[in-house]
């Protein structure tokens, strides 16, 4: 038998959802920040295979996974993100899919470190705080940071105000270094997911460097 395409993995995951949750994977899709924007008549009233192909084709196959696994995270749905993950992993490692073992291993990889808190390995120093300074210079979009630590309840809306008020980003940053994240690693781990989202490509280049 033939592996199944990713758009098929993405369509069992959404199909799996109980309504209530596919609702909320259509308004986190639709809020989505980013360079490819979903628009809501492309959404709205549309079935798990008709998501999928919105998926697909706004963000190609590989995108869409990842796209996908990140909203279902975000709307609470943990076990669906996880076996989506595995259900590629399982499909690309089948004869005829076209994988190598290279992509298999890279997706796995890919879905501990979003479970393990994103810590590097030298002394399982979180990532967050190995790369403060730079991110302390470099991020220049701080405001939906903070948004996703309010709604997070990483910080309280008092806080939050208090930062925004702020003249610059970098003190913004290390207003957020000095206070949100003392309660410990859950919260470096938010916080570290808010940059995956909003500063993709930092990201990307700090990960890069040794």
């Amino acid at each position: 038998m033939a592996p199944k395409t990713k758009r098929r993995c993405i369509a069992d995951a959404l199909e799996d959802l109980e309504p209530e949750h596919l609702e909320k994977f259509r308004h986190q899709l639709l809020d989505r920040k980013g360079e490819s924007r979903v628009r809501r008549a492309m959404v709205k009233d549309k079935n798990y295979m008709d998501l999928a192909d919105v998926l697909v084709s706004t963000f190609t196959e590989d995108g869409a996974v990842k796209v996908t696994e990140e909203l279902l995270k975000e709307i609470g749905c943990l076990g669906a993100a996880k076996d989506l993950v595995e259900d590629v992993s399982a499909q690309s490692a089948k004869p005829g899919s076209g994988s190598t073992d290279a992509d298999v291993k890279d997706m796995s990889a890919q879905s501990a470190s979003a479970h393990s808190g994103s810590c590097d390995g030298d002394g399982d120093e979180h990532f967050v705080d190995k790369h403060q300074l730079e991110l302390i210079n470099r991020v220049g979009n701080v405001a939906p940071i903070l948004d996703y630590l309010l709604i997070k309840k990483v910080i309280q809306q008092e806080m939050y105000d208090e930062i925004r008020k702020l003249p610059t980003t970098q003190k913004m940053m290390r207003e957020i270094f000095s206070r949100c994240l003392k309660a410990g690693k859950a919260c470096k781990d938010i916080f570290y997911e808010s940059l995956e989202k909003n500063e993709r490509f930092l990201i990307d280049d700090l990960k890069n460097k040794k």
